[in-house]
């Protein structure tokens, strides 16, 4: 079944063509690197280096010993100066090792492993490199890709689906990664199947995104592999498609149970600089301290696409592409699920997809109203849940009564809050009720 489309969802303008034609470019190594302990679902990592230690770049500095969990490496050469709480642009604070720069080359990319027969390579080989060279969701979400790439017993996967979608306003990096890395990503999509022992994939793209269509068509013919089975499916433009559960709807009419995984349905879906990440892991000996970010909004003078070194202070991305006068709001991510930044010092981290800056014109806020019962919140919610009683409920503070309306599957997409025409700030209550509830659950209430 392919029905192009899910329930609900809606079109906000999407602002892509500041940076949808902008070539990847590659931002300077920073003078200091704050990397975050805390990059990921899943356990904290602990530090294995020590202040005034000389570290390389691409060396391993943190690790747990947790299965959820993902290791960080340094993305450049020089000396531990802090292992303390550092600004983190999600946690607000979060312990980091800061590496000061002694100006050494970052590893290179453009060379191949010889030694690379991944046509032979067994499945825990592969899930192994891609354990130890962290290599973690780049959508956003961050859930250690090893993780992934093991299902428990009794859970046979049947597709991967390759998330190609990048419906938040404003993003274009994982459309320019198609655009200029297809031969990769796929190569990575490869391994990923193998890990999985799956021969059946699909490649979800929006149709707005044609030339990102066009390559990935070419290099799947290209590659000419006969023990794989990839089909490229161009989906309607609509936010959220690419979230797991609606992208999984669209492409294949199975619905993923509330409290339950996409694994629970036979999928595991990858992001595309995911795939391309466990590429460059295997075939490159490369862990994951780059990824690129869209770094674009009203008051960027030279919106741009950039490869940027994991543990880069943001400000040095704001100062490579300039500023319009004094940013109003900063934002990591998109629009719709982005969280605001309140210190420019924090770092790039794994799960950062974009840095969007606004100007005051773009984020005021008309007031807000008694909410008049339109259920237009409930018309766009893509996963069926019912927003007004939610937030009828948080308000009150009745949290044991959240349970009956499924809250833990709210995906926090915004569409609720972007269709209300009474401005009620729906988020932010669903946000509540649901950590509230698993306060409770946790507590056994």
């Amino acid at each position: 079944m392919f029905t192009k489309s899910f329930k609900g969802g809606i079109h906000p303008s999407y602002k892509k063509e500041f940076t949808r034609s902008r070539p990847i470019e590659t931002l300077p190594p920073p003078k200091k690197a704050v990397i975050s302990l805390s990059q990921h679902i899943g356990a904290m990592c602990e530090p294995i280096v020590k202040v005034g230690e000389s570290v390389k770049a691409g060396q391993l500095v943190g690790i747990s010993d947790k299965f959820i969990s993902s290791p960080v490496h340094a993305p450049i050469s020089g000396k531990v100066t802090i292992i303390d709480d550092m600004p983190h642009p999600v946690l607000v604070s979060s312990p980091a090792i800061v590496i000061e720069s002694d100006g050494g080359v970052p590893p290179v990319r453009d060379l191949e492993r010889v030694d690379a027969d991944t046509e032979k390579m067994p499945p825990e080989e592969i899930r192994k490199a891609v354990s130890a060279n962290g290599i973690v969701g780049m959508g956003g979400a961050a859930f250690p890709s090893h993780v992934k790439l093991t299902p428990p017993d009794g859970k046979d996967i049947e597709y991967v689906i390759v998330n190609g979608a990048e419906c938040e306003p404003y993003l274009t990096c994982d459309h320019r990664m198609m655009i200029e890395e297809p031969d990769g990503i796929l190569r990575g999509l490869f391994l990923a199947m193998d890990a999985l022992s799956v021969s059946r994939a699909i490649i979800a793209i929006e149709s707005n995104k044609s030339d990102a269509i066009s390559f990935m068509r070419r290099a799947v013919v290209e590659a000419n592999r006969t023990d794989k089975d990839i089909i490229i499916r161009e989906l309607d433009v609509k936010y959220p498609q690419g979230a797991e559960k609606q992208l999984i709807w669209t492409l294949l009419g199975k619905e993923v149970p509330s409290g339950k995984l996409p694994l629970d349905v036979g999928v595991v879906v990858h992001n595309v600089q995911t795939l391309f990440a466990i590429y460059e892991a295997i075939y490159k000996h490369r862990p994951l301290i780059d990824r690129v970010v869209t770094v674009t909004g009203s008051r960027i003078r030279r919106p741009s696409n950039l490869r940027v070194m994991i543990g880069t202070p943001i400000s040095d991305l704001l100062d490579f592409c300039g500023l319009e006068g004094e940013p109003v709001k900063v934002i990591s991510g998109g629009p719709m699920m982005g969280i605001a930044l309140s210190d420019m010092d924090a770092p790039v981290i794994k799960g950062t997809s974009g840095i969007l800056v606004l100007a005051q014109d773009e984020i005021n806020r008309s007031p807000e109203r008694a909410c008049i019962r339109c259920s237009r919140c409930v018309d766009v919610c893509p996963m069926n849940l019912l927003p007004t009683e939610i937030m009828r409920l948080a308000r009150a503070a009745r949290w044991g009564e959240l349970t009956g309306f499924n809250i833990t599957d709210c995906i926090e997409c915004g569409c609720c809050e972007y269709a209300c025409p009474s401005k009620i700030q729906l988020v932010h209550l669903l946000k509540l009720g649901k950590l509230k509830r698993l306060q409770m659950e946790r507590a056994g209430k």
